[in-house]
């Protein structure tokens, strides 16, 4: 309770007041919150007082809590709030992701530590070099399982989970709940009490959105002169793909805004101090992919920016997530061409809400200019209705991916231009994007580099051929692309 006061909280949050009793009762739990409502220290407290009270140790190379994550810059989050909240505790934690080298995570592992944080592909690798083992588990968190499932991570998931004992206590928290999570959901927990404060995909009350219909090739004009205005002190501003991201932020160096980019492309390295120069108000945008939507916890953020309206309705709610959060308000801006006009009836739709339209900006009307339109780069991806969900094509120039047969299509490589998608393509350490909405990708985390051999194991991507280019024969994994089925080389999974 020192740690929490010294914290400056007083009250329970309405996820913390109806989780915790539950879970230090020693129940399975399904949690249904949007980020930036508590939901992370209604997992952490209630495990810290848990394993003081039992004060056992883990065996060599285990944990006695495992909390798994889509994204590294979430894992560092949660690390962060173990470190706050257990700093007068005897609690050791770690944390487990790709992008960086595993020598420093092995070492932690070593003796066995109390808390581990992790994303699944480091830690499958992990496990599979022998530096890992999960027997000694007492608590597995699946944090952000919709993210989980969005990013392709359902068979690490199913590999980790049959290692786990069979007596523990299980906690899945999840920001919407489609099928996928709740067949989830139904393997892993039992006999679980559901905690649900807000309506699924609905948008904090605090949050004043606003719409404003805008050509594309006006977009970096509008956004240039709303970064102008006194009021926006600190906003990032979403993207859909890496490509845009990164020529957006040199854009906007020009017109004299102290930017950075954040994205799969970026080590973690960059990352992280992109995100510290941001938090540090030495950077006063943050342009980023959706792969930043749920990993970036900042206090302060006046605006957050929807320059491009992402492809899958439910990622709207997690980028405007990371405004009005800790009881504060936000803006929301969101731009949209005449070629978003489907996204936004996605968006709106599920939101319930019909998004207010600013009528009387600069740009209502304004015809844009060819070089600017040039500029801004292709429009959006091709989407293709009604069939296969994983095919996507290229623009011309750019080649064209395809996935046969729906479900998800994982990839190493990197298609630039601003149509193309934001797949992962780390330059230090390996990542995945799942091709779940026609058209785009969603990233992953970073696998790491390292020299074992995954043998025998064949995936297909279609319903009943094969994957492009062939099957993944023997994999050797040297922390590379996957051409023509073998991993080798310096991209992701």
């Amino acid at each position: 309770m020192q740690a929490v006061q010294e914290s400056g909280y007083e009250r329970p949050t309405p996820i913390q007041a109806r989780a915790i009793p539950h879970l230090l009762a020693g129940r399975d739990l399904l949690g249904l919150a949007q980020t930036g409502t508590g939901k992370t220290a209604a997992f952490v407290l209630p495990i810290l007082q848990r394993l003081m009270e039992s004060k056992k140790r883990a065996a060599p190379k285990s944990m006695r809590a495992l909390i798994l994550t889509p994204t590294r810059e979430l894992a560092v989050q949660i690390r962060d709030s173990l470190r706050t909240y257990g700093k007068h505790l005897p609690i050791r934690s770690t944390q487990i992701f790709g992008g960086v080298g595993q020598s420093p995570q092995v070492d932690a592992l070593r003796k066995g530590i109390d808390i581990v944080v992790a994303t699944p592909g480091r830690l499958i690798d992990l496990i599979q070099q022998g530096h890992v083992r999960l027997e000694s588990a007492e608590v597995f968190v699946l944090d952000e399982a919709d993210r989980m499932l969005d990013m392709g991570f359902i068979r690490d998931i199913r590999r980790i989970t049959p290692l786990l004992p069979k007596q523990r206590q299980t906690l899945l928290f999840s920001a919407t709940m489609p099928s996928d999570v709740a067949d989830l959901a139904k393997g892993l927990l039992k006999d679980p009490v559901r905690v649900e404060v807000v309506p699924q995909s609905t948008t904090a009350e605090r949050i004043d959105q606003k719409l404003f219909y805008v050509a594309r090739g006006n977009k970096r004009a509008l956004l240039a002169q709303l970064l102008g205005e006194p009021e926006m002190r600190r906003a990032i501003v979403f993207t859909r793909t890496k490509h845009g991201a990164n020529r957006l932020a040199e854009q906007l160096e020009k017109d004299g805004f102290v930017t950075a980019a954040i994205h799969g492309n970026k080590s973690q390295g960059a990352r992280q101090q992109a995100l510290n120069a941001f938090k540090n108000g030495k950077v006063k945008v943050l342009v980023a992919t959706d792969i930043a939507a749920r990993g970036i916890d900042v206090d302060d953020i006046s605006h957050i920016v929807n320059y491009e309206l992402p492809m899958e309705p439910e990622a709207y709610v997690h980028r405007i997530g990371r405004t009005a959060r800790a009881g504060a308000s936000g803006i929301a801006l969101s731009f949209c061409d005449s070629e978003e006009r489907g996204l936004l009836r996605d968006i709106e739709r599920i939101i319930r809400v019909k998004l207010p339209v600013v009528e009387d900006h600069a740009f209502v009307g304004v015809a844009e200019d060819p070089a600017a339109r040039a500029a801004a780069g292709e429009g959006l991806p091709v989407r293709h209705r009604g069939g296969n969900r994983g095919q996507h094509q290229g623009r011309p120039g750019q080649g064209a991916r395809k996935a046969n047969g729906g479900g998800n299509h994982r990839s190493g490589r990197s298609t630039q231009g601003a149509g193309a998608s934001d797949s992962r393509n780390g330059g230090s350490g390996d990542s995945r994007s799942a091709n779940s909405h026609p058209g785009q990708h969603r990233n992953g985390e970073s696998r790491p580099q390292h020299a074992g051999n995954r043998q025998g194991q064949n995936r297909n991507h279609s319903g009943g051929g094969n994957h492009p280019g062939g099957k993944r024969q023997d994999g050797n994994r040297s922390g590379g692309n996957r051409q023509g089925g073998n991993r080798a080389g310096g991209n992701p999974r």
